[in-house]
């Protein structure tokens, strides 16, 4: 399901909120229930918790967890049964300075339905279940390469899906007895030629004509350098190479250290698409005015006119405004873009009336 503008922007919320808390203690708790689940069984699972905080050796943070999950209770008991997709509750004493008491409660109803079930104390907020309903739908290619290995996986959202897996037949660095140097030398540079150009087969097999937004290269050592510089990938393939990271390792764990490597790049690539897409609008401002238009209520006007093909959002806006241009962007299948106050093109939109759009047709500026 995809989720509308507004609905990412409320949960960005409750995790920004929520991330900057950090518990003294394993004392901030977090609940996660799962749509049709009984909610008075989760709220008897937590009384019975609060039996088992009192065995807490710690007094302070046996009384924060004991108070959370109170607060925690008396909270759910203000909802009549479960909401349809489930619900998101958070509990813990947030104050500021050691040995004060502010315990706060949130709770938020998923947009789309929670099919897993989490009670955990910690010194963070569980907030990963929420992080990935933000997941993009956009999916970059992974490699992860040695002399003696490749495996090559898609990533979509924060989910790796495995492709394929190709060993190789380098020899190791110690020749056999009876073989000269050279010939050794040359025995192995034949193997990883083989190598790379199976390789470049599979990443071929993998991606090209696939809607792959990049390619991320990694491995040990020099070998991934050696495979790039000496062009084995078509092209068209090399150009969406976005990165290319040094690994501790290979196969499985290669992919997972690939992606926590990554997330600076995967982060980039978002904001460089938001600021494609302002160029653009200030280039059409610029030399065609009257294929764009800016102003929420000159763009509210031609999105009911239904002369928008897309609409752009500040994130500055309030929830109410964002709600109203989406609704009336669904009746006429415009796409809505959220943008950040985080690039300076961001910045130029929300100075200039937070709303512009891309038209359908030229209109007259005159």
């Amino acid at each position: 399901m995809e989720l509308t503008t507004l609905q990412k922007r409320q949960i960005k919320k409750v995790i920004s909120q929520l991330e900057k808390y950090k518990g003294r203690h394993t004392e901030l708790v977090s609940v996660y229930i799962p749509k049709d689940y009984d909610l008075n069984k989760i709220i008897n699972h937590l009384m019975e918790e609060q039996g088992t905080a009192s065995n807490i050796k710690s007094k302070s943070t046996q009384k924060n967890v004991i108070s959370a999950l109170e607060r925690m209770i008396q909270h759910l008991r203000l909802f009549k049964r479960t909401p349809d997709n489930g619900l998101a509750v958070f509990a813990g004493n947030v104050a500021e300075r050691e040995g004060q008491i502010d315990i706060q409660v949130w709770s938020i109803e998923p947009p789309i339905p929670l099919n897993l079930r989490i009670y955990r104390c910690d010194k963070d907020f569980v907030l990963e279940p929420l992080s990935q309903m933000l997941d993009s739908d956009d999916v970059f290619g992974l490699v992860v390469m040695d002399k003696r290995e490749a495996t090559i996986a898609m990533l979509k959202g924060k989910t790796i899906i495995p492709i394929t897996t190709a060993t190789s037949n380098v020899p190791g660095k110690t020749r056999a007895g009876g073989q000269s140097a050279p010939r050794f030398q040359r025995l192995r540079e034949g193997a990883a030629k083989e190598f790379y150009v199976r390789i470049a087969e599979y990443i071929k097999e993998a991606y090209l004509g696939k809607n792959i937004k990049g390619i991320i290269v990694g491995g040990p050592g020099h070998t991934k350098n050696e495979f790039l510089d000496y062009n084995y990938i078509t092209d068209q393939l090399n150009r969406k190479i976005i990165a290319i990271k040094d690994l501790s390792y290979t196969g499985e764990f290669g992919l997972q250290e690939l992606l926590d490597k990554s997330q600076d790049v995967l982060s980039e690539e978002e904001i460089s698409k938001e600021k494609n897409i302002m160029e653009k609008f200030f280039t059409l401002l610029a030399k065609d005015p009257d294929k764009v238009a800016y102003g929420k209520d000159f763009v509210y006007k031609e999105l009911c006119a239904g002369a928008v093909d897309s609409v752009l959002l500040s994130d500055s806006l309030d929830d109410a405004t964002i709600e109203k241009f989406e609704e009336a962007a669904k009746e006429f299948g415009t796409l809505v873009v959220l943008i950040s106050t985080d690039t300076r093109e961001g910045v130029q939109l929300r100075d200039m009336g937070k709303v512009g759009a891309f038209l359908r047709y030229s209109r007259d500026v005159n």
